[in-house]
């Protein structure tokens, strides 16, 4: 019989390649589970509204009206929506060929790109041009579309930090390329050493690869560390001596636990640090709906904004772009309300400002109860979530549960995972999933579930992860408490 292009050994090999650990078998057994009857804890993937956060009421009832123009005309509808939702609403919808439900310019509705032009003004300091801005579905969407663009073939590589987002690994599968590892230092709060960076260039060059681009991601996922102004200049300073475009992951910006390192973005270092760099490194950064207060995650609303990137350039990115015709509208909107919220004066400003207040006091509440629970724990060692949504300990495994894992088939962190799971009901994603150093294990989870019921989960793990250490190991154990 003849083999058809669907049938698994025809198929693409970068798409058989590609891995997304985050939804990967950890998830896939915990939703078998669920279907079981078994309560799970999804806590293996960044989705706040998932995990009992509630939305902001502003950015939801701006979108509603957007959504049902007709209640607009209802001559009631200021006793359902405050006078500043209404007047964004109709801004919003006048931005629009059709409403919500027309295609936009494939690089989204010029007058939210002008919003967010506006924002990043006001967050750098330095004027931002919104035709050099583009609209996505979610920041994921923009990524691909940039390394779509950017990698050529296999001898392409693009130097990625690990432990890394697996969007990244598995994106560069996928469009062909080949990941260059930079290993960030776990006993220096995960931080970033510029010569391992330029060792892992060399190593790659001694390979016929040729380095590309650099991503970071700040605040870091899974890792949760913050970047210094001195780290990023580094940084900024080796893209520039090395020919490489940075990417800038900053779509946790809002997400910041600790006043030492706030969150400052690549574009303002750069454009401080004045010519040569300031002129000729090509940056690309990214941001979304899905992080901070707003924790829009299934909206699908991002953007990225490129700087020094020539205009021939900018044209075949709008190219690649234009080949899913428009974002999505919604998520737009959602756009703008994040980057344009109510203002001092505003009907909706003190309900903003105690919403999305009291969701980032909360989260840093969260961030220091996870990682003390788990430095409480038999050999666990967990560094504080800085900023982000997750918390990246490490699982000193016994080599009895090692060689467990062995027999059972299973990476030795996926298997102590899969207990987790079958113990406690507690989904999370295992350190493998993100890349690790040889012979060292993590987990991650986020920070994510509710502030009254992290005790509960934390004891939860405690009590699992004692009896582990106990069963493969006896009493001999590390704690960091």
């Amino acid at each position: 019989m003849s083999r058809k292009a669907l049938d698994y050994d025809q198929l693409n090999e970068n798409v058989k390649k590609a891995q997304y650990a985050v939804r990967g078998e950890l998830y896939l057994r915990a939703s078998e589970l669920q279907k079981e009857g078994k309560k799970i804890i999804f806590t293996n993937v960044g989705n706040p509204h998932a995990l009992g956060q509630k939305p902001l009421t502003f950015p939801r009832q701006v979108v509603a009206l957007c959504q049902a123009p007709f209640l607009l005309d209802d001559p009631n509808v200021g006793l359902l929506f405050p006078a500043d939702a209404i007047a964004k609403a109709k801004l919003y919808l006048s931005y629009t060929s059709g409403g919500l439900g027309a295609y936009s310019d494939s690089r989204g509705l010029p007058g939210i790109r002008k919003e967010v032009a506006e924002f990043i003004g006001r967050r750098d300091g330095y004027p931002s041009n919104p035709e050099l801005i583009y609209l996505t579905d979610g920041a994921s969407k923009g990524v691909m579309q940039i390394l779509q663009t950017i990698i050529r073939g296999n001898g392409d590589g693009i130097l990625v930090p690990v432990p890394q987002y697996p969007l990244y690994s598995a994106a560069i599968s996928l469009f062909g390329g080949s990941l260059v590892p930079y290993y960030l230092e776990e006993n220096a709060n995960w931080g970033l050493d510029i010569n391992n960076l330029r060792q892992s260039v060399a190593e790659a060059r001694s390979k016929g690869i040729t380095v590309r681009a650099m991503v970071i991601i700040n605040p870091g996922n899974p890792t949760g560390q913050c970047l210094s102004v001195d780290n990023l200049k580094e940084i900024l300073r080796f893209c520039y001596q090395e020919n490489l475009v940075l990417l800038g992951d900053e779509v946790y910006q809002q997400n910041v636990y600790q006043d030492e390192r706030p969150f400052i973005s690549s574009r303002k270092v750069m454009l401080d640090m004045g010519p040569p760099i300031s002129k000729e490194l090509q940056l690309i950064s990214f941001h979304t709906v899905s992080k901070g207060f707003l924790g829009e995650c299934g909206q699908r609303g991002g953007y990225f904004e490129m700087t020094n990137i020539p205009p021939e350039s900018v044209e075949e990115i709008y190219k690649v772009a234009s080949i899913s015709l428009s974002p999505n509208v919604p998520g737009m909107i959602f756009m703008g309300c994040m980057v344009s919220p109510p203002k001092p004066g505003d009907i909706s400003y003190d309900q903003f400002i105690r919403e999305s207040t009291g969701i980032l006091e909360s989260l840093r509440k969260r961030a220091h109860m996870m990682t003390d629970g788990f430095n409480s724990c038999k050999n666990v060692v967990c560094n504080f979530t800085e900023g982000a949504m997750y918390s990246f300990p490490q699982v000193k495994l016994p080599p009895k549960a090692i060689e467990a894992a062995k027999q059972a088939g299973k990476v030795p962190d996926v298997f102590y995972c899969l207990k987790l799971l079958e113990a406690t009901g507690i989904s999370t994603v295992p350190g493998s999933g993100f890349g690790q150093k040889e012979g060292v294990f993590h987990l991650r989870t986020t920070i994510l579930p509710a502030e009254e019921d992290m005790p509960a989960i934390m004891e939860s793990f405690k009590k699992f992860n004692d009896a582990f250490m106990n069963q493969y190991e006896g009493n001999s154990w590390y704690s960091r408490m």
